[in-house]
């Protein structure tokens, strides 16, 4: 096998072998635990590192073999894959940094970190899958290995949350299923191909392939958050604040719209998916969606699920910049894709720290937060600005190049779909950054924890603000040739574009 082939192995061993030798820690071995844990991320970063300058230089990183008759598991990096996988791989860094402070005293931390890191090695399966079944086995792996971490505090409330995660998620991968075997049947192993491969399709199919695409589309909206199957990602917010950060940031919601582009683009190809009408349909009801979950951010009092509901307006940015049928929309929402998941990451990593520190959950808790703690508070501000579209900050790039898009694509609705957002945005956060900075604390915080110099624990205190000054940089950078604007672009020319 060549070093070629053996770099996507690797890539997925790298946090495969961590959760096999975290599994079999004592509970009691928590340097050693640590010390695999920022190991297996260091070597997993560095790998897609590599994967992703050899993908700039053309290599080609790819393994295939057959499973079943007709059926082969394949793996291969392409530019699309390198964005999601490096994504990835660089948050769950910052995540792993995140969690091993959040969790610094609480039980069955093996069995934390075992699932955290089957969570992060399905994220990357999925990332480098040359094929819909390739895909879907890992899409699969990564919902039973978030229902441990959903469920990990182990209360009512958890538990409830992590039976209706899995009811939800369980249901979309039969649906997903469903599609992928209609069209196995129809098409054979379908590996993912820059043109898509209907096009020129025998007019005779087009009836079953627009209903193998609404059951595409429905299985996998499930994890990407879309109305109206979005019903587990609010409740899945009594999680620990790391697992919101990997389900919003890094792996889940991401992985079900990182499989919509795949489907519109790499099996139907985007073409043939507008000629048989398909793109119009989505991109209603991903602005819908886009609206829909701004409007119930307004009503939320605890902060986590604000968050949530941001998360299944901000996600379906990706999958309209998809529908817009143009280069320009298509950068925008793969761009989005990185942008969204550090600002979001950054969100909930301060959410974390509220609630570590000073025992805050609630929007209406939050008064004077500011002056006890700063730093969290400016990355807060900071994301919040990015998120609602201030310039110069990574939102404002997503939004530019959406709206772009959107008059290069004649859909001009889209315009007005983005200005609302926009202001529903500032609507929901806005007030947020006003108690924080300019309300006086009303009440002795409900549950003070103090860590020497620092306003939080030094675990807690860099990861945000880190993710901070990235979400500023890949605003300000975005005209270089290195930033994942350019990168997006790099995807639409080189796998997309005549």
């Amino acid at each position: 096998m060549s070093a070629a082939a053996l770099l996507p192995i690797l890539a997925l061993l790298s946090s495969l072998l961590a959760a096999v030798v975290i599994f079999a820690l004592p509970e009691t071995s928590h340097r050693l635990r640590t010390l695999v844990n920022l190991l297996a991320a260091l070597l997993k970063l560095g790998i897609v590192a590599v994967m992703t300058w050899g993908v700039l230089q053309g290599i080609d990183f790819s393994v295939s073999f057959t499973m079943l008759p007709g059926v082969r598991f394949m793996l291969r990096a392409d530019a699309l894959a390198m964005l999601f996988a490096g994504l990835s791989a660089l948050l769950w860094l910052f995540t792993t940094i995140y969690a091993v402070g959040y969790l610094e005293d609480s039980p069955n931390r093996s069995r934390f970190f075992g699932f955290f890191s089957l969570c992060v090695a399905s994220t990357m399966g999925i990332a480098l899958a040359g094929n819909l079944f390739t895909f879907f086995l890992f899409y699969e792996m990564l919902t039973l290995s978030t229902y441990p971490l959903v469920v990990h505090r182990g209360t009512d409330k958890a538990l409830q949350a992590g039976r209706n995660y899995i009811i939800y998620t369980l249901g979309g991968g039969v649906v997903l299923l469903l599609g992928i075997a209609w069209l196995h049947g129809l098409a054979g192993d379908l590996a993912f191909r820059e043109t898509g491969h209907f096009q020129g399709a025998d007019p005779a199919l087009h009836g079953q392939l627009t209903l193998i695409f609404i059951l595409l589309i429905a299985g996998l909206g499930v994890k990407a958050g879309m109305f109206p199957v979005h019903g587990w990602l609010p409740q899945a917010m009594v999680a620990p604040a790391p697992v919101s950060a990997l389900l919003h940031a890094v792996a889940v919601v991401k992985a079900g719209a990182f499989g919509i582009v795949r489907v519109v683009y790499d099996v139907y190809g985007i073409d043939f998916a507008f000629a048989l009408g398909l793109l119009q349909p989505l991109a209603w009801l991903a602005a819908f969606t886009i609206l829909y979950g701004s409007v119930r951010a307004l009503t939320q009092i605890d902060l986590k699920r604000r968050l949530a509901f941001s998360t299944i307006s901000q996600v379906s940015y990706i999958i309209l910049g998809v529908t817009l049928f143009g280069p320009i929309g298509t950068v925008g929402g793969l761009v989005h894709l990185l942008h969204q998941g550090i600002m979001k990451i950054t969100l909930f990593f301060c959410a974390g720290n509220y609630a570590e520190t000073l025992g805050v959950h609630r929007v209406d808790e939050l008064d004077g937060a500011g002056v006890r703690m700063p730093a969290t508070s400016a990355a807060f501000t900071l994301a919040v600005l990015g998120m609602i579209g201030v310039p110069p900050l990574a939102g404002f790039v997503t939004k530019w190049m959406l709206g772009a898009g959107a008059l290069a694509a004649s859909m001009e609705w889209v315009i007005v779909v983005l200005l609302i957002s926009s202001l529903l945005n500032a609507a929901y956060f806005l007030p947020i950054v006003y108690r924080l900075w300019f309300s006086p604390v009303a009440a002795p915080w409900p549950a003070e924890r103090r860590w020497g110099r620092l306003e939080t624990s030094a675990w807690l205190f860099w990861p945000p603000l880190i993710t901070t000054l990235m979400l500023v940089l890949v605003g300000l950078l975005a005209a270089t040739a290195y930033s994942p604007l350019s990168w997006a672009r790099l995807i639409v020319v080189r796998m997309y574009l005549p």
